[in-house]
């Protein structure tokens, strides 16, 4: 189910699973024209709203995601080093892979940046800005963040 309105940009290489929702205020944007699919959303996934996935190269969510309210992920930054011209006609720079494991919650105001992955059953909570991995099973908080408990001894 998509919740209107969303604003899609680059739909053609956007890959929606069974079961996903996607709430409303959310914005799922591709840059430039790739070659496959650039935006992957795994079967069960929910984004409550007001979410934004970025992508120049990969955005992969796996099954059952959870997003609560306004995560927002890029697989880029904006350049900004030229003090003579405007961030938005720098273009983009640090292109990286984006990975959300299978299961995994993002809280309130996550932030994820590029060539990151976000493990397994993982859970980064509310305002934390993801700027490296964080492992299957773990808690992730802070800005930046940093992984705070494990539990995969509790996996049988």
């Amino acid at each position: 189910m998509i919740q209107p309105p969303v604003r899609l940009t680059g739909e053609r290489w956007i890959e929606v699973g069974d079961d996903v929702f996607i709430g409303s205020g959310s914005w799922l944007q591709v840059l430039g024209t790739p070659d496959d699919v650039t935006i992957r959303i795994g079967d069960g996934t929910s984004i409550v709203g007001n979410c934004t996935l970025s992508a120049a190269l990969s955005i992969r969510l796996g099954q059952k995601v959870l997003f609560a309210r306004n995560v927002y992920i890029a697989d880029h930054t904006h350049r900004f080093d030229d003090v003579g011209t405007a961030v938005l006609d720098q273009g983009i720079t640090g292109i990286g892979a984006v990975e959300i494991g299978d299961g995994a919650w993002l809280g309130q105001n996550v932030v994820i940046g590029p060539n990151v992955r976000v493990g397994t059953g993982s859970v980064v909570g509310a305002n934390s800005v993801v700027l490296s991995d964080v492992p299957d099973y773990s808690v992730a908080v802070g800005a930046p963040a940093r992984v705070v408990r494990s539990f995969r001894s509790q996996q049988t």
